[in-house]
């Protein structure tokens, strides 16, 4: 599972070092700014399946706003990260996994400045797109 949203804006060269991954393919991946979460079954920094947030990270994002409860900022990954188990434990497991893919990407989007009006569609209408604006 990955989910990504682009900015529209290029992003900052990725210093790359991902294990198993050339740093080729890592540099093209992130050559744009992105909100982008997926699900990682554990090792290679935690020792649990965790959804999570990658990169680039703004500045401050950190400390953005990020819900629910129990997701948090790895220091050392540089990550917001929600624990897979607290999603699977949750009375809703869809909403618990909606709430951080939405809070993390409104942190990314708010922090790092992005045009969110000119990027989003409006939510439950899926497939109907945005007018272009013509300039």
């Amino acid at each position: 599972m990955r989910e990504t949203r682009f900015s529209g804006r290029p992003a900052p060269l990725h210093p790359g070092g991902v294990p198993g991954l050339p740093d080729v393919v890592t540099r093209e991946a992130y050559s744009d700014e992105v909100s982008s979460a997926g699900f990682w079954p554990g090792g290679g920094g935690t020792d649990f399946a965790a959804f999570y947030y990658a990169y680039p990270t703004p500045n401050g994002f950190a400390d953005g706003q990020v819900m629910p409860a129990g997701a948090y900022f790895d220091q050392k990954l540089g990550e917001h990260l929600l624990p897979y188990d607290l999603a699977r434990k949750s009375s809703e497991p869809e909403a618990t996994l909606m709430e951080f893919l939405q809070s993390t990407y409104r942190a990314a989007a708010d922090i790092g400045s992005w045009d969110r009006a000119a990027l989003e569609c409006p939510i439950g209408y899926p497939l109907r797109p945005r007018p272009l604006n013509k300039k």
